[in-house]
């Protein structure tokens, strides 16, 4: 299979990816979260993996709204617990480095450590493992990266000081993006779902009302702005599920109350 990533080889899309699929596969880098689903729509991957939520960011809403945009179906998930490692060339100690380059959300996380560390320049890139990549190909020393341990591992890099985040309960959940084909899950135990609702009280309220019961447990509910319609939200929701019965006699009677309804996903859930 051909799989896309966000990022470099060696990043945590990578790490992801090759927990869930091995590594005998071809991992395609994409440098933008908008290539994942473009070039699932040109069928030039089979399946993309992409980050949707962080413990410390929160929801990342423009991947939600890409889903949605490009009508892509999830077919699974991921959380992975994130480390970040200061690396560099072999041979060199924290005293020694004069700038670090790393994604923004990365030195953001890490940014108390390097209070104790005044000399040291922080520097926004666009990846933390291609970072680690460029140290390597261009033998930079005095240079350093934030990133996990594939990277360093991949690209023979040195890691000075392990798991700097400030927050050490930082993690990402992922999830598995494909066309949809028809071919759905079985004896899954979480849905992913999108709908509209018209501007009337009590609108969300009765939605809630019908997963409430039904025995559904709402994970995670996050709106997302309609982008060619000011003030207009759709919401996202995920549901644990029980009994699938229950679950489908729900998403008809949902259906009734909302102005659209849309199934991203229905997989099985991927405990932490």
């Amino acid at each position: 299979m051909k799989i896309g990533i966000q990022g470099t080889i060696g990043s945590f899309h990578y790490e992801v990816a090759k927990n869930l699929f091995g590594d005998e596969h071809e991992f395609v880098e994409c440098m933008d979260f908008n290539d994942i689903p473009r070039l699932l729509k040109q069928k030039q991957i089979d399946k993309g993996v992409m980050a949707i939520e962080n413990t410390i960011a929160g929801a990342i809403l423009p991947n939600y709204a890409l889903i949605d945009e490009y009508d892509l179906h999830i077919d699974g998930e991921y959380y992975l617990p994130i480390h970040h490692h200061l690396m560099a060339l072999p041979g060199q100690k924290i005293e020694d480095i004069k700038e670090v380059w790393s994604h923004p959300m990365a030195l953001l996380q890490c940014r108390k450590f390097f209070r104790n560390h005044p000399h040291i320049k922080l520097v926004e890139e666009k990846d933390t493992a291609e970072m680690a990549k460029i140290i390597q190909q261009r033998q930079l020393k005095g240079i350093a990266a934030i990133a996990g341990y594939e990277a360093a591992k991949i690209y023979n890099l040195q890691i000075i000081a392990e798991s700097i985040q400030t927050n050490k309960i930082n993690a990402t959940r992922f999830v598995v993006l494909d066309l949809k084909n028809g071919h759905a899950q079985k004896n899954f135990n979480k849905a992913s779902i999108r709908f509209k609702l018209s501007h009337e009280p009590g609108s969300l309220v009765n939605i809630l009302q019908i997963f409430n019961e039904h025995g559904l447990n709402m994970s995670k509910i996050q709106s997302v702005p309609i982008i060619d319609k000011p003030w207009e939200y759709a919401f996202f929701v995920d549901l644990l599920i029980d009994d699938i019965d229950k679950y489908q006699l729900a998403m008809y009677k949902v259906a009734r109350q909302v102005i659209e309804l849309k199934i991203l996903g229905e997989y099985k859930h991927k405990k932490e």
